[in-house]
């Protein structure tokens, strides 16, 4: 009885000697299986195209296209002869093509090789394809290789793909990061990773399959162990020795450090798979671009490309038919072994069959249901029934859950935490400035430019331009200005389109040390050149005809590269555009980016009561508004600004370009402000931010076919003078987006912030590190500040009384406006803002309006602001403005409202519930409906053609306030009647009123 089992362990031992000794030298077991056959037809820098079964001639056959990922040998779709990918299909009838990008350790060039590089290889194939075959291609990829897949989609706008398959390819990546790690402590780790560490450096064949293996130690060892213990039976090894000789040797190629580094900053840190406005060859895509249908391959136990992640596909491709297929493995078994031979590839056939009409539907292809967008989409049951040796991944899942649960008290400290390492040296950077610091616009591109120089910097019809591009324009602009004369200091008219031209331009100048007067077209031109003592102006060709008409010097740039400036005469007009800027000799005077904070930087202009002032901002002043800003809004190099105000309007100038550059922020800019293209660039750019003023959002919220999924990436709006109504429009619309409303004073002195957002129609406070402010207690009356009798000095107003906003007067350089000593106490310095405002308990500051435009009337003053507000936010109204008509002091305020399209006629009983807030006394005198309410260039409605009307005739849109404050049918037998009851004078018909106010 003893022999036989002596001999059984001796036969198993020697067994296992021979298998050992086999693999030792050979690496494996010789399995004797062949691998299909393929030729290669096009041999490319970047690839070599495999063609299998060439046999086959492939007549009105189907045709896919598979891409390895980076790191993984293109026979990852022929790793056993029977459960290959390439075997499967064909035996459905498919001609499997397969992009074989070799290993870069071994190709020339192959260590320098980009993320863009693979992309634009991928469409070069899918081109080559479709010209061969003579139809459209579907597209495969597996794991980041289906990623290249999508992100070639996106870039080809679809064209040519008949539909794309992937299998366990993240799109979301930072929902369900790799292992459950959580995204807020890998994403810094990966920045660091992708700026500083791989764009350098290689990552070789043995490293890239350590980490792999690393995703799942457990099972790695497991299946070692497995192997060891089999080794003495052939039989039961042989058929998976094939796919373990392939993920533990031959299967994986080097990477290439700048194409990881660029995979990590875009798709990782930036997670613009999801967001979209990645770039590819200088050209901006979106996977909102993506039309075809789709099928992704989901791992039910998919540690790597988790199901969250992979389902994020549904919500960032919304125009395309996104199925799903749940596979019962992890990431690996997608597409290697018994179930992707089972599984995976006969599906795959299916759906090509399908979509090419040669058949049904797969039954294991579903609509995706991506409903689930938290923790990692891998059920218990499915780890269980993966398999106990899976305790690793299941402690994952534990983790990840656990900190899935902890994070509603975590993300706030972590938020808080990060934002001041973006804030704090900021905010301390403001605090150490002073008269003589180097600071300017110009100089803060500089700076960005040394620090990140490949990074987007513009975005612009579809093109990208990246900060050292855009510096490089800068630096050539700037040689064309010494060509023309322009010198540090002197005032140069800007009139152009806010596009990239123009913020070169500015910046040009500011790297001059010359000062940009920030124009706006109208009739008030002539007069803001003679303000700002500028006889030349820098305008693009389609302001010429306006800038020739009021300058004898005219400097051209921008408007592309065919086109032609006949009335270039080179001395009254200049094309800049002709300036060869390397044969500009620089002069010895020149020094790059002088600015200094109490230098001069830029000029604008405020217009009240129909009268011009000049407003001049110094680098400080721009340097407060940009920091405080960029602060405020939390930007970061993450964020996409959509920058959609002029730039002769502060908001454009101040909080939105000077933010967009002190936060190192990407800039994106329109042609024109369109709802259709807005919510398209919105999309395709990945846009975290969008700029406004005034009323400039009204036709984009308000419009019938809005679709809220269509801003899905918006986190903030940012901006100045938004009504009420159209702030609670958005919040409606968008409760997961911000508004950040900001004021300026007409000099600057003061900005304000309403960060929080909680308080609609709010001012907020000061920003961070800008002038404090304080309200001023103010008689409207004699027009002046109100003096405290005990102390002297300026008594401050107290909560809930309107009063005059004042800055605290920090910088003596600084001051534009008029500066009080001695206000609250001794040796103090205060500017006047001529801005009236209220504080509130909590001390927000809400604004009531300028002191020039309150309105005096019989019975006090009328506050023309808050009428707005409340008018703005009744359902129907759409713009509403308040204005006096009539002397100071006896003067009616007036209400026009225009009505939202198909909403219902206003009437009394709606006025005064919208109104119901105010007082009797703080109500306008008349109401009437206009069809429309004019609005300038920066979308502020106007008042000045309604002033000069007059007092509205009767009619049925009109309504008149009697003495009780109810709203009255302003009808002609009534305006007879009225008694408006004027101290100074007694005048009993609409008639006498109106030549009262003239």
């Amino acid at each position: 009885m003893g022999l036989p089992r002596v001999g059984a362990a001796v036969g198993r031992i020697v067994a296992t000697a021979q298998n050992g000794l086999e693999v030792l030298r050979l690496g494996g077991l010789e399995t004797g299986t062949e691998p299909a056959p393929y030729k290669v037809v096009e041999t490319e820098k970047m690839f070599r195209l495999r063609r299998y079964f060439p046999d086959d001639p492939g007549d009105g056959a189907s045709h896919v296209i598979l891409i390895p990922p980076m790191m993984v040998s293109a026979n990852v779709y022929d790793v056993t002869e029977h459960n290959g990918a390439v075997s499967v299909l064909h035996r459905y009838g498919i001609i499997p093509w397969v992009v074989d990008f070799g290993s870069p350790d071994h190709e020339e060039g192959g260590m320098e090789r980009t993320l863009t590089d693979h992309v634009v290889a991928i469409s070069r194939v899918i081109d080559l394809v479709r010209g061969i075959v003579g139809r459209d291609v579907h597209l495969g990829g597996y794991s980041q290789g289906g990623m290249f897949a999508y992100q070639t989609a996106a870039y080809r706008r679809a064209e040519g793909l008949a539909s794309i398959v992937t299998y366990g390819s993240p799109v979301d990546i930072t929902a369900a990061m790799p292992l459950g790690l959580p995204a807020n402590l890998v994403v810094p780790g990966v920045e660091f990773l992708g700026d500083r560490v791989f764009s350098n450096i290689w990552i070789p064949s043995w490293l890239a399959r350590t980490g792999f293996q690393l995703a799942d130690p457990v099972k790695t060892a497991k299946s070692r162990i497995d192997f060891l213990r089999k080794l003495h039976d052939r039989d039961a090894l042989l058929p998976r020795e094939d796919q373990r000789r392939f993920i533990e040797q031959e299967g994986w190629v080097a990477w290439s450090g700048p194409a990881v580094a660029e995979l990590m900053r875009q798709f990782v840190v930036h997670n613009r798979m999801m967001s979209g406005g990645f770039v590819i060859d200088g050209d901006v895509a979106s996977m909102s671009d993506i039309t075809c249908p789709v099928l992704a391959f989901v791992g039910e136990t998919d540690d790597i490309g988790q199901p969250v992640a992979v389902r994020g596909i549904q919500r960032a491709a919304p125009d395309a038919d996104v199925y799903e297929t749940a596979v019962p493995a992890g990431h690996f078994g997608l597409v290697v072994g018994s179930t992707a031979g089972r599984l995976s590839w006969p599906t795959t056939a299916e759906w090509i069959l399908w979509r090419d009409g040669r058949g049904p539907r797969p039954e294991a292809a579903h609509p995706m249901d991506s409903s689930v967008t938290t923790g990692t989409g891998i059920s218990w049951a499915n780890r269980l029934t993966y398999g106990v040796g899976q305790v690793a991944g299941a402690g994952t899942a534990v983790s990840k859950e656990l900190i899935d649960a902890v994070s509603t008290i975590q993300r706030t400290t972590v938020a808080v935490a990060s934002e001041s390492v973006r804030t704090v040296p900021r905010l301390f950077r403001l605090g150490q400035i002073q008269p003589s610091t180097r600071i300017s616009l110009a100089k803060l591109m500089s700076e960005n430019e040394r620090r990140t120089p490949n990074d987007e910097l513009f975005l612009f019809e579809n093109r990208v331009l990246t900060h050292d591009q855009v510096n490089t324009r800068i630096d050539n602009v700037v040689a064309g200005l010494i060509e023309c004369g322009v010198r540090p200091g002197e005032h140069v008219g800007v009139l152009m389109d806010t596009r990239p031209s123009a913020l070169v331009v500015v910046a040009a100048l500011s790297r001059l040390g010359a000062v940009a007067v920030i124009l706006s077209s109208g009739d008030d031109l002539p007069e803001m050149l003679t303000l700002a003592e500028s006889n030349v102006i820098l305008t693009d060709p389609n302001h010429l005809d306006v800038a020739t008409r009021v300058s004898d010097r005219v400097l051209v740039l921008g408007g592309g590269d065919e086109r032609v400036i006949d009335r270039a005469d080179g001395v009254r007009v200049v094309d800049m555009e002709r300036i060869d800027p390397d044969r500009v000799r620089i002069p010895v005077w020149y020094r790059r980016d002088p600015g200094l904070a109490g230098d001069l930087a830029f000029i604008l202009f405020t217009k009240s009561n129909g009268r011009i002032s000049r407003w001049s901002i110094t680098n400080h002043r721009f340097a407060m508004s940009a920091f405080g800003a960029a602060a405020a809004a939390g930007l970061s190099n993450r964020d996409t600004v959509y920058c959609l105000p002029p730039l002769h309007h502060a908001s454009g100038l101040l909080t939105t370009l000077g933010a967009t550059v002190a936060g190192r922020s990407r800039i994106a800019l329109s042609n024109s402000v369109d709802p259709a293209r807005f919510a398209f660039e919105v999309r395709h750019y990945g846009v975290t931010v969008v700029s406004y003023t005034w009323s400039m959002l009204s036709e984009m919220i308000r419009r019938d076919d809005f679709d809220a999924a269509q801003l899905a990436t918006v986190r903030l709006f940012m901006g100045s003078g938004l009504t009420t109504g159209l702030w609670s429009d958005i919040r409606e619309a968008l409760p997961k987006a911000q508004v950040l409303e900001f004021f300026a004073t007409a000099d600057g002195s003061a900005i304000l912030a309403n960060v929080d957002g909680n308080k609609i129609g709010a001012m907020g406070r000061s920003l961070p590190e800008t002038n404090n402010v304080r309200i001023a207690a103010y008689d409207t009356a004699t027009e002046q500040l109100v003096v405290d009798r005990e102390t002297g000095f300026i008594r401050e107003a107290g909560a809930g009384e309107v009063g005059m906003l004042v800055s605290h007067a920090a910088q003596k350089f600084d001051a534009s406006g008029l500066v009080l000593r001695d206000v609250f106490r001794s040796h103090d310095r205060w500017e006047v803002s001529g801005s009236l405002f209220r504080a509130d308990a909590d001390g927000d500051l809400w604004f009531m309006g300028s002191a020039q435009g309150a309105i005096r009337t019989y019975r006090g003053v009328v506050y023309p602001t808050p009428i707005q507000n409340a008018l703005s936010s009744m359902p129907v109204v759409d713009q509403a403005v308040v204005y006096g008509v009539g002397k100071a002091g006896s003067q009616l305020a007036i209400a026009a409202i225009s009505l939202r399209p198909d909403a219902p006629s206003s009437t009394p009983t709606m006025l005064r519930v919208g109104l119901g807030e105010l007082e009797s006394a703080e109500r306008p005198d008349i109401i009437w409906v206009a069809d429309t309410i004019p609005v300038s260039e920066s979308f502020r409605p106007l008042t000045k053609d309604f002033v000069a009307r007059g007092v509205p005739k009767p009619g049925p849109k009109v309504w008149y306030r009697d003495a009780d404050g109810r709203y009255r049918r302003y009808t002609a037998s009534a305006a007879k009647t009225i008694d408006w009851s004027w101290p100074q004078a007694r005048i009993e018909t609409v008639d006498e009123l109106v030549e009262a106010s003239e």
